[in-house]
């Protein structure tokens, strides 16, 4: 295989990039050298396109004691404790392979986490699909869910909560961001910056193999028609050894032998290797006749891209070195001396007594591409005007209720084992975040994961900071405190102007609402090139958001019960514009988004948790997709509890998206009603939970909840009859 620039290109350099690696060099880079610039360059890796709108974004807070940089973000929630997660996307190989794809996206965000110290908790995912009338949807779906189920339960981390959407921009390119919570002291935290020079460099975990090579340069462009054939850069995931590392890894951390540790995710060797190193100010040497390989004949080339799953990489102190070897080959894993920590400030590689790689690392980090891409603004929709239906109210609500975005999600979460570890306390489709107690303690954390693509599309801007401001209130309505935010941003190909405007214009509307809701951003992670033949993702700006409760007895779920009386907390205008009213029942995408008031939304969710944790609220549920009567309906049906209402309101009232709003189910309303105008908060009573099967709405007549139910419980078991 020549080395020129033709081959760069084939690896995704362009030709002043090239012209740049061989201006380092001095000389044309072998195969190996070229591989190693070529991933460590590619935008999954450098994120050379968006660096320069992520640092926008507010990372600071008391509370957070690593924000990005690190594998994951990291956060005090007390007691000498720290949350640790990010989220992180498996897009493209999840198209291309599905099941593989999405179970090696989960165990890739595990190792983020528990590479730092933490021991896993919770996984989350926020996934989005193609038009369900196409087969290849259903195959993506099916691949997708079985991935995401047979790697977590298999590793033994429960999957507590996510969100799935669908929509034909997600055609050819679904998006399956997986997301990790673990916990760990807050002074035994694990970083990556290598030191001292002679250190031992320890490969840990399952052998290396061919899978996965230039895994980081396919994520990093768009597809076209020979998509298929990028199988073999698909990682094949093996769950049972990721649990035996998770527990080798920990118990390794209990002494004091690790200097550093990596995972090695995306780009395999060369990224854990090299980022190590360059954090560490030092320089790293390898030989790779010691890496531990599943096939023959392997290249230092292969063996340096290879994205072989189930490994980490280590520096140890020399003198604890054989002590560790027994913890790791205890777990019945591989432990091998790769390398060693030098000051020569470069990566060299060795294979066979042969220097395949010689690199200076500050240039190979510091000289990487960073552009200021052309960005056009995403023009302002035009206001919706008149919407007109015939549908009745309650045929509208039926119809909306099955819709795939707002069906019941039983078939998918019944997959997932999500009580695993026992400390599950609100579990899928109980609460508007999922609560998880940390063992030995009456303390929880609330998580959730969420974003509105078709508020983004119209309004990149307002929909980066309803993204964040939905996760914030989803955390609320537990009666959780929310803290920090993971981000994964999905977007098209970042060189059309047209999506590095939306790029930027979301960051903006990101950072906003962070400051108001006081909610930075720890950790993240960026996919850009969602394409297909040129056409984009919507734009989807997947935001997870973590929060604390101080007693877990206090989370509150949505499930109504008879003898409460239902309470709308925020206002409401009627506000349709890309609403899923408009697009499910009128067949329109169009109008602007909602308004976001981040003050309204700072003060009436401060309100609602006050309320909350006094012991006031017997459940509580976000207004979010599908207005104010699809949040009463799923409270109807959480509790299988008949709901009269008796507030009138047309369509739009009842299936408007007006934001920073919620619905409370309180023994003493008028109570509530009081403080909230004390306050001056907006407040609303608009019926009762009453023993009975049905809905009623006042003027509009009644839906039986069994009726409701099959509607909504219908569209997943039907699909995959």
């Amino acid at each position: 295989m020549k080395v020129n620039e033709s081959l760069a290109k084939s690896f995704g350099l362009n030709a002043e990039e090239w012209q740049k690696v061989v201006g380092i060099m001095g000389r044309t880079p072998s195969l190996t050298e070229l591989g190693i610039f070529s991933v460590m360059w590619s935008e999954h890796c450098s994120y050379k396109s968006s660096r320069i709108w992520l640092k926008e974004l507010p990372t600071k807070a008391p509370w957070v004691i690593h924000g990005p940089g690190e594998n994951a973000g990291v956060i005090d929630i007390g007691d000498g404790l720290a949350a640790i997660f990010k989220m992180e996307s498996h897009n493209h190989p999840s198209f291309i392979e599905p099941y593989q794809g999405a179970a090696t996206g989960v165990g890739g965000i595990l190792r983020d986490v528990f590479t730092m110290g933490a021991r896993p908790i919770a996984n989350l995912n926020a996934l989005r699909f193609g038009d369900p009338s196409l087969p290849v949807t259903k195959r993506v779906v099916d691949g997708v869910v079985r991935g995401i189920g047979g790697y977590g339960n298999c590793v033994g981390v429960p999957t507590v909560g996510g969100e799935v959407n669908f929509h034909p921009a997600y055609n050819g390119n679904p998006l399956v961001n997986a997301m990790t919570v673990g916990i760990a002291r807050k002074d035994k935290i694990f970083l990556s910056a290598a030191a001292g020079v002679g250190n031992p460099v320890v490969y840990v975990g399952s052998k290396t193999g061919r899978d996965g090579i230039h895994g980081a340069t396919m994520a990093s462009t768009e597809f076209d028609a020979s998509s298929e054939e990028k199988r073999p850069t698909v990682q094949v995931g093996d769950p049972f050894t990721e649990k035996l590392l998770i527990e080798a890894c920990l118990e390794l951390m209990q002494t004091d032998a690790i200097v550093a540790i990596q995972d090695m995710g995306a780009a395999g060797l060369t990224s854990s290797s090299v980022e190590m190193a360059g954090k560490g100010g030092v320089g790293i040497e390898l030989n790779l006749d010691n890496v531990p390989q599943r096939e023959t004949g392997m290249t230092a080339y292969e063996m340096m891209l290879s994205e072989s799953q189930e490994r980490m990489l280590l520096v140890l102190k020399p003198e604890r070195s054989e002590m560790a070897r027994a913890i790791i080959e205890k777990w019945d894993l591989d432990y091998a001396i790769i390398g060693h920590i030098t000051d020569t400030g470069h990566i060299v590689v060795k294979h066979k007594g042969v220097v395949e790689a010689d690199i200076p690392l500050d240039p190979l980090a510091e000289a990487a591409p960073l552009y200021r891409r052309p960005v056009a603004e995403t023009p302002k929709p035009a206001p919706l005007g008149k919407v007109e239906s015939d549908v009745p109210l309650l045929a509208a609500l039926e119809k909306l209720i099955g819709s795939p975005d707002l069906c019941s999600r039983r078939w998918i979460y019944d997959q997932y084992d999500s009580t695993v570890g026992g400390q599950t306390v609100k579990r899928p489709a109980q609460a508007d975040a999922a609560i998880v107690r940390l063992e030995g303690s009456k303390r929880a954390l609330a998580m959730t994961a969420d974003c509105t693509p078709r508020y983004c599309v119209a309004d990149p801007e307002t929909g980066g900071a309803q993204a964040v401001a939905e996760t914030w209130r989803n955390i609320t309505a537990t009666g959780a405190k929310p803290l920090a935010i993971t981000d994964n941003m999905n977007f098209g190909n970042p060189e059309k102007p047209e999506i590095m405007g939306q790029f930027a214009s979301a960051i903006k509307g990101m950072a906003a609402a962070c400051i108001a809701l006081d909610y930075p951003v720890v950790s993240g992670n960026v996919s850009l090139y969602n394409e297909t033949e040129g056409r984009p993702i919507l734009p989807t700006p997947a935001i997870g958001g973590v929060g604390v409760l101080e007693d877990a007895a206090q989370a509150v779920g949505y499930a109504a019960q008879p003898g409460l009386t239902l309470v709308v907390v925020g206002e409401t205008h009627g506000e349709l514009g890309r609403s899923l009213y408009l697009r499910e029942i009128c067949g329109r995408e169009d109008g602007p988004p909602p308004t976001m008031d981040l003050a309204a939304e700072r003060r009436n969710g401060d309100f609602v948790r006050a309320q909350i944790i006094t012991g006031k609220v017997a459940a509580c549920h976000d207004v979010a997709d599908g207005g104010l009567l699809v949040a009463v309906a799923e409270m109807a049906l959480a509790g299988d509890c008949g709901v009269d209402l008796t507030a009138g309101g047309d369509a739009k009232y009842w299936f408007g998206e007006d934001q920073a709003r919620y619905v409370m189910a309180v023994q003493d309303a008028p109570t509530l009603l009081a403080a909230a105008a004390a306050a001056g908060i907006p407040a609303t009573q608009i019926g009762s939970c009453i023993i009975g099967n049905k809905l009623t709405l006042s003027m509009a007549g009644a839906i039986s909840l069994p009726q409701l139910r099959d509607a909504h419980e219908r569209f997943f078991p039907a699909w995959f009859a």
